[in-house]
């Protein structure tokens, strides 16, 4: 019998997001935001999600406005080249999405506290802000040992984690380099975790650079090969940010009527992924793709 954890996109999300799922996204802030699969969450049409990430860029947005999404739990949502993300801001103002406000900070330690099996964590720079106003997660204790005043953060603990890695073989254990941000503490603290991936390789390729695996294959739930699946993030190693296609979200979800318009044509109207990159073509794929290659320096694990 096969130990293999490799699925569909459309399979690993029916599994393992039901509605109302608490669900940790964009883990590495910026880069890797595994679009590909808050896509298909889409056009699953996924209700009552809690999403959690620190910056998940407009992967949220679409989500929210999608109708997907209840709550949020961030340090920020947006368009990390416009500024706003308009769907948020029209949830916001209507009511229909509750905001749990963190900084990257309080929700890494918030995260960090659920990977350990502990309540809560207390940090200091918390204290002062207006986070407390807005999170519950957050109140402020006395220190047993030195008496000094503490800001509590309540350990976060999701229904799921999902990653894009640049490499992963069958089994679920991968490679991911660049900006970690808080992908270790997501994955130690989530129940289930979808890896989508840009390439699948061999075991033997994974294993022969073993800091790089970021949490362990028997931890991970579903792996899925998805090449492109952070588009229009960038992934380290395999292409830049679409910038083009940050400054068109813009324009397309400034009114929930152009939303729901550029959500026809990018997600609803689209039978998955491969569809996805056929539309954004050939040619806008090849410019996306590294110009300069810099490599690591090699390490020697040898006895």
């Amino acid at each position: 019998m096969s130990d293999s954890k490799l699925m569909s996109l459309p399979e690993a999300i029916a599994e393992f997001v039901p509605h109302s799922s608490t669900v940790v996204m964009g883990t590495c802030l910026e880069s890797m935001i595994p679009f590909a699969a808050s896509h298909e969450m889409i056009r699953q049409k996924r209700k009552g999600l809690t999403l959690v990430g620190p910056i998940s860029d407009i992967c949220f947005d679409q989500l929210i406005g999608a109708g997907c999404v209840t709550k949020i739990r961030a340090a920020w949502v947006g368009n990390v080249i416009t500024g706003s993300g308009y769907n948020f801001r029209r949830a916001v103002e209507a009511g229909t999405v509750d905001v749990e406000d963190h900084s990257n900070f309080t929700l890494s330690t918030a995260l960090r506290a659920g990977a350990s099996g502990i309540p809560f964590l207390p940090m200091r720079t918390a204290l002062g802000s207006d986070l407390f106003k807005s999170n519950p997660g957050l109140k402020t204790i006395t220190c047993p040992f030195s008496g000094d005043t503490l800001a509590a953060v309540a350990a976060i603990t999701p229904d799921v984690s999902i990653i894009h890695v640049q490499r992963a073989d069958q089994f679920g254990n991968a490679h991911l380099w660049g900006n970690l941000g808080v992908t270790r503490e997501a994955c130690l603290a989530s129940d289930k975790i979808i890896l989508t991936a840009e390439t699948i390789v061999d075991t033997e390729l994974i294993t022969r650079d073993p800091n790089r695996v970021f949490t362990p294959g028997f931890r991970v739930n579903a792996v899925v090969h998805v090449p492109w699946g952070g588009h229009p993030s960038p992934v380290p190693g395999f292409y830049n940010r679409d910038h083009q296609a940050f400054l068109d979200y813009r324009d397309d979800s400034k009114t929930s009527e152009l939303f729901s318009q550029w959500c026809i044509n990018w997600v609803d109207d689209l039978a998955g992924h491969q569809a996805y990159l056929e539309r954004l073509g050939e040619h806008r794929l090849t410019q996306l793709q590294l110009k300069h290659h810099i490599l690591s320096e090699p390490v020697d694990y040898g006895y």
